[in-house]
């Protein structure tokens, strides 16, 4: 079977979680601590897979100074992103409660919403396809970490939208376009970085991880933050650890 097709395999299996996630949210009333709980457990899980896979694969591959600028492009990439999806009504995307607006409150948030998502999901994705380069396997700790991070982000965000009083239509069809999405991003990694050098792979990888880094600051903890409080840590270190010890086996 064809490198791409495996990687868009993976990739869509990745993002599938983000239908799971918001099939739980939007069908269900779970407690807030429930939902930022587990968005704590994911934000860990995440971190461990930027801190042992991305960023110490690209240090291999190319040292410090690839790493360094590509993990910073990423972060301001994706900040820049960020905030302009931010004034269109897409700050509060993860959130769970009542802080995300509905398009009669502002206009074009719906639309914010969705390039906001995408905006979380394609990094991870890429890193998927390029970790089956040059005949790899994939990397079953960032897919893992992918998939079990996606899901408290479905949720929330779902359960969001459902409160800002958006239809099941809208909420599946946009995690569902994501989710497809994430596969066919999995397979651009795939095939425009086949022959890469590997100064290029390490900076394509640490500009995802610092993208991924940012996104689980903007977005990701302050949902876990809103509800956990001083138990977020002890959650979020349980989901790192979790992480980690899959990378060591």
């Amino acid at each position: 079977m064809p490198g791409w097709i495996h990687a868009g395999g993976w990739g869509l299996l990745g993002g599938s979680a983000l239908l799971i996630g918001a099939a739980v949210g939007y069908g269900t009333r779970l407690p807030p601590k429930l939902i930022a709980s587990v968005m704590a457990f994911g934000a860990g899980v995440l971190l461990s897979a930027v801190s042992f896979e991305l960023i110490a694969e690209a240090h291999e591959q190319a040292g410090l100074l690839p790493t360094t600028i590509g993990a910073v492009t990423g972060a301001l990439t994706y900040t820049g992103c960020n905030m302009l999806l931010a004034r269109r009504g897409a700050r509060h995307r993860k959130r769970s409660q009542d802080q995300q607006p509905s398009e009669d409150e502002q206009d074009g948030s719906g639309t914010a919403l969705a390039l906001g998502a995408l905006l979380d999901g394609i990094p991870e994705s890429i890193v998927i396809g390029t970790s089956l380069l040059a005949g790899g396997a994939v990397s079953t700790v960032t897919v893992a970490a992918v998939f079990i991070s996606n899901i408290p982000e479905g949720l929330a965000s779902a359960a969001g939208m459902r409160r800002a009083g958006r239809s099941r239509g809208y909420v599946f069809g946009l995690w569902g376009a994501i989710a497809a999405l994430s596969g066919a991003a999995a397979i651009a990694g795939y095939l425009l970085l086949g022959g890469a050098a590997p100064a290029v792979l390490a900076f394509i990888t640490a500009l995802a991880a610092g993208a991924i880094l940012t996104m689980i600051a903007d977005t990701m903890i302050p949902e876990a933050f809103e509800h956990t409080h001083l138990a977020m840590g002890l959650i979020l270190l349980a989901g790192f650890l979790s992480a980690f010890a899959l990378s060591q086996q």
